[in-house]
Formats: structure tokens, C-alpha cells, sequence
């Protein structure tokens, strides 16, 4: 009874933590600066960009927002709110400075990628953009 007690209270502390940690309170709209949403993407749109941005997503991304970008990703199961899926309208619709900004500033359990070259965070903005409709 008393190993109970203290594996109930021991999973009880766990989840209340991962709930902080994780966001799990309602969080505001993530809407990036006006004169970052402004932003033009430097890198030259092709499938050399494409390709650079989905090897950066397949290390640094996947194990959120899943291999084909749906926010599906073994991790994804454990964080509220949800990864982003890019291939939603949503993120779709969202202009390639303003996803440059998010994935460079991160926030709550989306870590900042600043430490990852402009231009790997902007063939990421591509690869983002070529999972459209998948």
C-alpha cells in the first residue's frame, strides 16, 4: 500500500511537471513581429534547397513534427500544445519570414535553432513549403 501511495504520488509530480514544462496551459497566438513576418527568403527556391532543408529537418525536427512534417513525431505524444503539422493550411498560409522566425526562436517546448546557420533555417522554410499538400 505504502509503495503505491508513493508510485501514485511520484506519477502525479511527473505529469505536473511535464505539463509545466511543456506548455500545457493555453499559450497566446505565436505571431511573428511585422518586420519579421516581412522577411524574404535569401535562399534561392529549388530542389538543392528543398533537399539541404529536409536533411536539417530529418536531425534537428522529426522527433516532433514526424517524418513527413504532420506533427506526429514520437515526441509529439508527450507535449501540449501539439507540434505544428506543416502541411496544414495553417502553416502553409504563414509568410517564410514568419516561419524563420519561429524556428529560429522557438518557444515553449520548440527549442530555438539559432544556433543552426541563416541559411539551414531557411532550406528548412523550403522543405516546410515542398511538404504542402502531402
Amino acid at each position: 500500500m505504502r509503495r503505491s501511495m508513493l508510485c501514485g504520488a511520484v506519477a502525479v509530480g511527473l505529469a505536473a511537471g511535464l505539463a509545466i514544462s511543456t506548455g500545457a496551459w493555453a499559450q497566446a497566438a505565436w505571431v511573428a513581429p511585422a518586420a519579421e513576418k516581412a522577411r524574404k527568403n535569401p535562399v534561392a527556391h529549388g530542389k538543392k534547397a528543398e533537399e539541404q532543408g529536409e536533411k536539417v529537418a530529418k536531425v534537428n525536427c522529426v522527433s516532433c513534427h514526424g517524418a513527413k512534417g504532420k506533427g506526429d513525431g514520437a515526441a509529439a505524444a508527450a507535449l501540449n500544445p501539439k507540434p505544428a503539422d506543416w502541411t496544414s493550411k495553417k502553416v502553409q498560409d504563414e509568410t517564410d519570414g514568419s516561419l524563420f522566425w519561429k524556428i529560429s526562436n522557438g518557444r515553449g517546448a520548440m527549442p530555438p535553432w539559432k544556433h543552426l546557420p541563416e541559411n539551414e533555417r531557411w532550406a528548412v522554410v523550403h522543405f516546410i513549403r515542398s511538404v504542402k499538400g502531402k
